[in-house]
């Protein structure tokens, strides 16, 4: 609850009166409780309370903030990239290529690193960020031109990292579907992590790969609470359905490995090692797992989810949180970006490796794909032009 936001005059008391106002109504099926302006506006709104909403004791105090707030309808936008394939030289991050389909994700995980990229766009990394979806219509072309260029180095591309390849409009726009296709033509190893189910969709082309050492999967799973997960990450499946993901992965012979992230102090963090024993029963041979993030307007949208579903806990996880991070809410160097530090980061990182050693996971290295099968097509021009002869 936020402390004494509104200062109103009570005509019965020469004092002035202060009432608490509540945090921000939870949206159904939404993370983000409020569509916090990105950091490259030029123009800063403010919420102002003038008292017409705010209830007065005795005046039916407590239903306005009872009333849900509208439903949100999600959009999606056709967007033809420029480019598809994205590098980087992180030293913390165990690969160099990666590609994801979409901009935004609708599984709506309040904890998203990628919802600060919607600012680039004059958008919210809030409530814009999970409800107006840019789709990459042509990954796929890209891709194959991209990788048929005489000069390109294959090198395993990292599928969905930023916003899941499989979130739900991909059951009907089908791009990632295209993008495995030609993958899977081509022979190029990839690695793929989702929250999704919708990944069992594409078994006929993942798990041939998987037999030719040519793919792996990651599934993540934050907590095995459901009514946790449904106001963490309200749109992703639940965690007993990924942990039926993990089983159909593993036993059509795919490398499948658990990703904890991010483990959230006093909210995710008592359930890991629960996590971790879930899914080795499941099927999963590997395990990591990284600690909260909250870079740019992650941190203030974070803040909002916990005072509107955790208020009496939301002070104890963010002196936590800033514990881990050197006092502040974040620290981006690669050195303490994914695992902090600190006595209470050395503690996770313990039980961590004490329970992965207990349970068996880690103990047969997935992290090779192969390469030497790679089919260089034909170069794909963009303009062709009629041949002379």
């Amino acid at each position: 609850m936020l402390l004494c936001a509104v200062k109103e005059l009570d005509p019965d008391h020469p004092a002035e009166t202060w009432y608490p106002v509540a945090p921000p109504a939870p949206r159904k099926g939404r993370g983000a409780v409020t569509n916090l302006q990105g950091r490259y506006e030029v123009d800063q709104r403010e919420v102002f309370d003038d008292g017409w909403q705010h209830a007065q004791p005795g005046e039916g105090a407590g239903e306005s903030a009872a009333e849900e707030a509208p439903i949100l309808r999600t959009e999606v936008f056709e967007e033809r990239a420029k480019s598809i394939l994205t590098r980087n030289q992180s030293p913390d991050i165990p690969f160099n290529v990666s590609l994801n389909p979409y901009r935004g994700c609708e599984h709506g995980c309040i904890y998203c690193f990628a919802r600060p990229t919607h600012s680039y766009l004059g958008l919210s990394p809030g409530l814009d960020f999970e409800s107006r979806i840019y789709a990459k219509i042509n990954a796929p072309e890209l891709l194959a031109r991209e990788i048929a260029k005489p000069a390109y180095e294959p090198e395993p591309i990292a599928l969905g990292v930023n916003t899941d390849a499989w979130q739900p409009v991909e059951r009907d726009l089908r791009i990632t579907r295209r993008v495995i296709e030609v993958l899977s033509e081509r022979q190029h190893p990839f690695a793929a992590i989702t929250k999704s189910s919708l990944i069992e969709r594409d078994l006929d082309l993942l798990a041939p790969m998987a037999q030719r050492q040519q793919f792996m999967a990651a599934i993540t799973i934050t907590t095995l609470d459901a009514d946790l997960a449904r106001t963490l990450e309200p749109r992703a499946a639940t965690p007993a359905r990924r942990l039926r993901t993990i089983r159909t992965l593993a036993q059509a012979g795919i490398p499948v490995g658990v990703s904890i992230a991010p483990v959230i102090p006093f909210v995710t963090e008592p359930d890991m090692e629960r996590v971790l024993e879930a899914c080795a029963e499941a099927g999963a041979t590997s395990a990591s797992y990284i600690v909260l993030r909250l870079p740019w307007e992650v941190a203030p949208l974070f803040e909002g989810w916990l005072e509107a579903h955790f208020p009496q806990r939301a002070a104890r996880v963010m002196s936590r949180v800033r514990d881990m991070r050197g006092g502040k809410d974040y620290d981006s160097a690669f050195s303490q970006r994914m695992k902090g530090t600190g006595l209470w980061a050395d503690l996770l990182k313990q039980r961590f490796h004490q329970a992965v050693k207990r349970i068996g996971l880690n103990e047969r290295r997935h992290g090779i794909l192969d390469m030497s099968a790679f089919v260089r097509a034909k170069t794909v021009r963009e303009k062709p032009q009629l041949d002379l002869f």
